[in-house]
């Protein structure tokens, strides 16, 4: 559920507009790349599997073998400090930096050990399958809500209500404050997900991450005075070996938490339905045996990962698939290619909902495996399974599909769909 970022905030050169293309990650700045990376991934894997991207400055990494190495062992600690950033000229992104650095999502052991086993106390799988009467109730509630107009789009009006409502759930704060929340999400998944820095959005980005951490400094006070069921109370109240989180680590965990468990399950969603309706056999299937919808999911995030890479720095001087890499060298580890290595997954192109070794790399590998995929895993199965049983004439509307502009975080802006007027709607999936 975490999200996985892309790489530091700042780039190398663009490649001149006038050249032809190379072989670049940087290649997903056109947007018709980024409707389909695929071509570029196959490309990079089979040509220079470990790529010096001179571009990027840094190792991409594409095939499945090294893409794992690279998680399991290279180092998470890739966000600059502060300092760092005055020291670059950056200094404005100070607030940014003063949030992530507290994020376990870029600490290594010992630091990253400590703050996710007191994490993980708090997100137990007790506290997890709690949530599957209210993800099945709000599912049914949207759909409810759509049913009339004939139409919807599922971005705006499914993929991203259902699990902004869920997070807000789980975090124990007013689900009525979900919009407020997809809008955050939204603003620091764009930063988080892309290469470049955007000077255009850095003001609004910062002003995101302030009101975020006024936000949950005051959901920590309120939980101090009422404490409740959600993840503030919890993490206020975790501990190990008598070590507890400071209020600082409580709110930066806090909106990781809160930006990981929309980003990626709205565009599990969405990048997942897209799929189906493009792949009309598979579809029928599935609708006509409802049972493999587990393994559907499975093969949705191997097929179109909604996290298509991540950042690490090499801990030492390493070989990595026949190249030298030198200490504190960046490498981008590409998730969306490995899932695609013909060496790991046969005919890894065919979407095959029956897929029985798919041990993706969707939510990562290694320590910083995803510690909320089973909520993620778990929203897409109800949504899913409403979907397809409530409306079984489901078809996708003409026109173009376009791609939000995020390097990393793969997901739609929009995904228009609609359903026979005045037929009978389905009757509601058991909770």
């Amino acid at each position: 559920m975490a999200t996985q970022p892309a790489t530091s905030s700042t780039s190398g050169d663009a490649p001149p507009s006038h050249s032809p293309p190379v072989l670049s990650l940087y290649q997903l700045l056109d947007p018709e790349v980024l409707a389909d990376p695929y071509p570029l991934y196959h490309r990079l894997r089979n040509e220079d599997p470990v790529h010096w991207d001179p571009f990027l400055h840094a190792w991409v990494v594409t095939r499945y073998e090294e893409v794992v190495r690279v998680l399991q062992d290279f180092s998470a600690n890739r966000t600059f400090t502060p300092q760092q950033l005055g020291e670059m000229g950056l200094s404005q992104l100070g607030p940014i930096a003063e949030v992530m650095v507290r994020q376990m999502l870029f600490m290594d052991p010992p630091a990253h050990t400590r703050l996710r086993g007191l994490c993980s106390q708090a997100f137990t799988p007790r506290r997890v399958e709690m949530l599957r009467a209210r993800i099945q109730g709000i599912a049914e509630r949207l759909i409810d809500t759509m049913l009339p107009a004939g139409r919807m789009d599922v971005v705006r009006d499914f993929a991203a209500p259902l699990p902004a409502t869920v997070t807000a759930e789980l975090l124990g704060v007013p689900t009525t404050d979900h919009v407020q929340l997809k809008a955050w999400s939204a603003d620091f998944a764009e930063m988080l997900g892309n290469f470049q820095h955007n000077p255009d959005r850095t003001e609004r980005v910062l002003r995101s991450v302030r009101e975020m951490t006024d936000y949950f400094r005051a959901a920590v006070a309120e939980a101090r005075k009422r404490p409740g069921e959600g993840l503030v109370h919890h993490l206020l109240l975790a501990e190990v070996d008598g070590n507890r989180l400071s209020e600082e680590e409580v709110i930066a965990n806090l909106i990781v938490t809160m930006v990981g468990g929309q980003e990626t399950t709205t565009n599990l969603i969405g990048n997942g339905l897209l799929t189906l309706l493009r792949n009309p056999e598979v579809l029928k299937r599935l609708r006509s045996d409802l049972s493999l919808i587990p393994s559907a999911v499975e093969e949705l995030l191997r097929y179109e990962s909604p996290s298509q890479h991540t950042a690490r720095i090499a801990p030492a001087d390493v070989e990595l698939g026949g190249k030298s890499i030198k200490r504190k060298d960046a490498v981008i580890a590409v998730m969306g290619a490995a899932n695609r290595d013909p060496q790991r997954f046969p005919d890894p192109d065919r979407l095959d909902i029956t897929r029985k070794d798919n041990r993706h790399v969707a939510f990562g590998a290694g320590a910083h495996f995803c510690f909320g995929a089973p909520l993620a895993r778990m929203e897409a199965q109800i949504a899913f399974s409403a979907l397809l049983q409530r409306l079984p004439e489901l078809k996708l509307e003409p026109g173009s599909v376009t791609w939000r502009n995020n390097l990393g975080l793969r997901g739609l802006t929009a995904l228009w769909v609609s359903w026979p007027d005045g037929s009978e709607p389905a009757a509601r999936t058991s909770a």
